[in-house]
Order: C-alpha cells, then sequence, then structure tokens
C-alpha cells in the first residue's frame, strides 16, 4: 500500500492543539466524533493513518481526561447497528468501556439520551448499573432548537441531572452519529456555569476535513459514509465571512452553528468565542497528508466499497434507494467504475468458469490476484485465503495444508453430530483446521505465517458472505465487497 498520511505528525500535531485550547479554560468539553476505536474509513482513506490515533491520543492525555459515553435511546431500542463490525450500538458501548478501561482511561460515565421511556433504554441502563457503570437519563431539551431562553434555562438543559467531572478534559464520545454529544457538552456547561466554572465547548472529527477542497475525494468519501444519513460538505460561510478564507464543514454542524452560537453566548453572558463552526474544530488531519494522490486513489477505492454495501443491503431490506442514488451521484462526480477495483472483474470471471456457484478474488500486496471458488470440500472463502498464503509463501497451488484426516472429523461432526445442512469448511473452520495442522505440519505453519500478510487487501465476492464467512476476513484486515446477490435460494443463512 502506498502511504498517504503521517500518522506520528498527526499525533503530535494533534496533541499539541488540544492541549493548547484547554489550556484557555478551567474545563473543556469536546465532542469526539467518528470512531474512537477501529477508525476503520479514516484508515482506509488516509493509508498510513493509525485507526487507533484517537485512543492513542487519549491515552496520552489520560491525566488530565475524563470520558463520558452517549447513546441515543432510540438507537437502543431498534437495535442500531455498527456496519463494520456487525453489532448493535448497545454492544459497541460496552466494547468500548472495556476497552477504553483496559487502557487506564477514566470512563465518568454513560448518558442515555433522547429518552422517552424506553424499555429498552431502562434494561440496558440497568445491565450497565449491575456491572457499575453509572449511567445518567436525558430527555429530549424543551424550546430546542429555537427557544434559546427556554433552552438555556431549569426548564431547558437545567432539567437533565448534572454529570459530576472533576477533569480539565471532558471527552463526549459515542457509537455513531446522532447519540447526542453536542447536547450532552451543552447541557454540562450550562451546569458548570451555574456553579461558576469557566467551560466551553470544541469538537474533534477527523471528516470532512476542513483545510482539503470542497470536492476532495476524502471529503466525498465522507459524504458516502454517511449517505443513508444524507450528509453533504458545504463551505462554511461563517468562516468565510469572518475571516475570508474558504474552509469545509458539513451541512448540519453549519446548519445548526447559529443556535450553538447563541446558547453558548446566553450561557456564559458573553458574546461567543467561535464565529464559525470551523473555529470549534481542532482536526489537524490536513496538515499530514504526505501523498496527495495517494490519498486520491483510496477514497475512490472507499466511495465504490460503500457503493457495494449499500447494494447489499438494499437487496436485504437495510438501505433504501436514495442511499444507493447518493452513492451513484458522488461516483459519477469523480468518474468511479467497478473498472478501479480489478477484483471485481476476477472474481465475476471466476464465477462464470464455476458455473456461477460463487467465487471470490483477492489482489496481494504485490498486485496479482488470487481467486477460490465453492466447492464439495470448502468455501470460495477460504478456498481464495488458502490459495493465497500458498502463494505468497511460494509454494505450489496443488500443495495441501489440512491433512485429510483433521478435515474428515470436522465434516463428520457438521453433519452427523451438529445435522448441519452445508458439508463444506467455511473459513474459521478452515483456518482452525489449518493452526491444528501447523502443530506438526511446516508447510502449514509457514501458511499461517503469511496470513499476517492479507491486511489491507483487496477482496470480491460474486455473491453476498454470510456473519461466519465475512466476520473472518474482516478480522484479516480484508477489504470486501460482494455482489448484491445470494448464493442460493435458502432464506436463512448463518
Amino acid at each position: 500500500m502506498k502511504l498517504g498520511f503521517d500518522s506520528d505528525l498527526y499525533m503530535k500535531m494533534q496533541s499539541e492543539h488540544i492541549l493548547e485550547r484547554i489550556s484557555r479554560f478551567d474545563k473543556l468539553y469536546m465532542e469526539f466524533g467518528g470512531k474512537l476505536f477501529d477508525d476503520m474509513h479514516a484508515a482506509r482513506v488516509l493509508p498510513g493513518f493509525d485507526k487507533a490515533a484517537k485512543i492513542k491520543l487519549l491515552q496520552k492525555l489520560r491525566d488530565k481526561a475524563e470520558l463520558i459515553v452517549c447513546i441515543n435511546a432510540g438507537d437502543i431500542e431498534r437495535n442500531k447497528m455498527r456496519a463494520d463490525f456487525d453489532i448493535t450500538y448497545g454492544s459497541e458501548v460496552e466494547r468500548m468501556i472495556d476497552n477504553i478501561s483496559a487502557m487506564g482511561i477514566f470512563i465518568n460515565s454513560v448518558v442515555i439520551t433522547m429518552f422517552t421511556n424506553q424499555q429498552g433504554a431502562l434494561s440496558f441502563k440497568q445491565k450497565l448499573e449491575n456491572r457499575g457503570v453509572k449511567v445518567y437519563i436525558h430527555t429530549p431539551t424543551k424550546g430546542y432548537p429555537h427557544e434559546i431562553d427556554t433552552i438555556v434555562s431549569d426548564q431547558g438543559y437545567g432539567a437533565n441531572p448534572y454529570i459530576e467531572t472533576s477533569r480539565p478534559l471532558v471527552v463526549v464520545t459515542a457509537p455513531g452519529p446522532g447519540s447526542g454529544k453536542l447536547a450532552t457538552c451543552l447541557s454540562q456547561l450550562y451546569h458548570e456555569s451555574k456553579r461558576g466554572v469557566k467551560a466551553s465547548y470544541a469538537k474533534f472529527e477527523t471528516f470532512p476535513i476542513w483545510n482539503l477542497p470542497l470536492n476532495h475525494p476524502v471529503n466525498l468519501a465522507y459524504e458516502a459514509a454517511t449517505a443513508d444519513l444524507q450528509d453533504v460538505n458545504k463551505v462554511d460561510n461563517f468562516h468565510l465571512e469572518a475571516y475570508g478564507k474558504i474552509t469545509v464543514n458539513y451541512n448540519r454542524d453549519i446548519e445548526v452553528f447559529p443556535v450553538v452560537s447563541s446558547i453558548l453566548t446566553k450561557i456564559t453572558g458573553k458574546e461567543c468565542i467561535y464565529k464559525s463552526p470551523t473555529d470549534m474544530g481542532v482536526n489537524m488531519a490536513g496538515y499530514c497528508i504526505v501523498d496527495d494522490e495517494a490519498c486520491r486513489e483510496a477514497s475512490k477505492q472507499e466511495i465504490l466499497r460503500r457503493y457495494y454495501k449499500a447494494l447489499c443491503d438494499l437487496k436485504i431490506g437495510r438501505a433504501d434507494e436514495k442511499t444507493v442514488s447518493r452513492l451513484e451521484f458522488l461516483m459519477s462526480k469523480l468518474a468511479i467504475t467497478p473498472a478501479i477495483r480489478p477484483v471485481v472483474e476476477a472474481a465475476n470471471k471466476k464465477n462464470e468458469k464455476n458455473n456461477s456457484r460463487g467465487a471470490i478474488a483477492l489482489e496481494l500486496p504485490n498486485g496479482k490476484i488470487v481467486t477460490g471458488k465453492n466447492s464439495e470440500r470448502m468455501s470460495a472463502a477460504a478456498a481464495c485465503i488458502f490459495n493465497s498464503v500458498k502463494e505468497l509463501a511460494g509454494m505450489h497451488d496443488r500443495q495441501k495444508l489440512i491433512s485429510p484426516y483433521v478435515i474428515g472429523p470436522i465434516l463428520d461432526l457438521k453433519t452427523k453430530v451438529l445435522k448441519e445442512k452445508r458439508n463444506t469448511l467455511s473459513l474459521e473452520e478452515a483456518l482452525i483446521a489449518l493452526s491444528i495442522c501447523a502443530a506438526t505440519d511446516a508447510t502449514a505453519a509457514s501458511a499461517v505465517e503469511q496470513l499476517t500478510f492479507l491486511q489491507g487487501c483487496e477482496a470480491h465476492s460474486t455473491y453476498m458472505l454470510s456473519k461466519t464467512e465475512e466476520a473472518p476476513l474482516r478480522k484479516l484486515g480484508i477489504n470486501l465487497t460482494c455482489e448484491p446477490e445470494f448464493v442460493d435460494n435458502a432464506l436463512f443463512n448463518e
């Protein structure tokens, strides 16, 4: 992969900028947008970006920082999913708490926002409290967004419970957008003001990158990532008017800025220190791009990946035509077609030779494309990965990696004991069998060693994979796309 981003420089510049912002106030409430852990989108569109950059920044600042995690009660109730890990927002909050706590970073509490008596939210609250996590409930703010006097009163933000905090930096994060981070920050500022604390607000959002052009592929890739929300990047007209400089922000931040500015003015009793949404941000990512062309190409690939994902979601009822149309519009802007993704053509050709029974193609780090097909003994995903590690290890294509003495008992267990209909090895089963063989077979051990080199490789499937097939590919760090097709007529696929 051609690197386009200097992550070390980013960590240095970002931490310095955040510390400078903290120094202006007694306490700073900083909204962390995007993914705190595993920021795969940033890593894909900015090659070289450390997907754990945000949490590493927090680790550097942990003596000064504490965290509040927000989750929308409605998202809990409808089991909203984090698409890249296929887990609910509630599960993601639990994962965040476990991982962040293990890094020595203090988690203050969880806030359930927009609460209107959802039973699922109450059950989630009890579950967290039973494990020793402090949970607060915030209801919709009375008068929001236009009745400023009501919003900034005991009937508005004052109706929310005050969250006791003790450190100069309070990071407010969430499992995804629409979780109520901004409202939580502003509610806290109201309570801090009543207690005589000089507190303020800032926002740390990686995308869109404010000092890249409006239609730069990196910024358009952000629009692709939020196509379901119909987000649109715009020139920050407030910044242009105040400073005469063109910067980029997204529509929701620009639209809400007059309201936020008025609320901050009302809370502090002084003119808002920020002249624009861009002023509120602390993002330094734009200064750390070292190869613009590499980031442009990576972003085009990401837009195409998002398009395939939307087509598959539409097929299974998780997306609508609006999302697909939005992505098609972005693709047309940059003249993106499936031809820029070589694995698409390779997979489809392999599928034709396999009588449309399903195939997968994977592009290795050296540019060579390897394929795999569904067969009587092995899934296409398993075959493709095995063929890939053989190629990386310099083995002959016909080299057997798993002993028949291992495969046979596994297949017997699946069909005769567990009564499964499918008698082929899935990718996960094949990898476990390979690791067993590696204990006594040097060839299998060599194949296992090659698996780490698949990180960041591109792959395409001619059909939508089941969760049990897709999950191992994701864990291997492979960027997968799928045709919006079912491999068979079965309605239920594990």
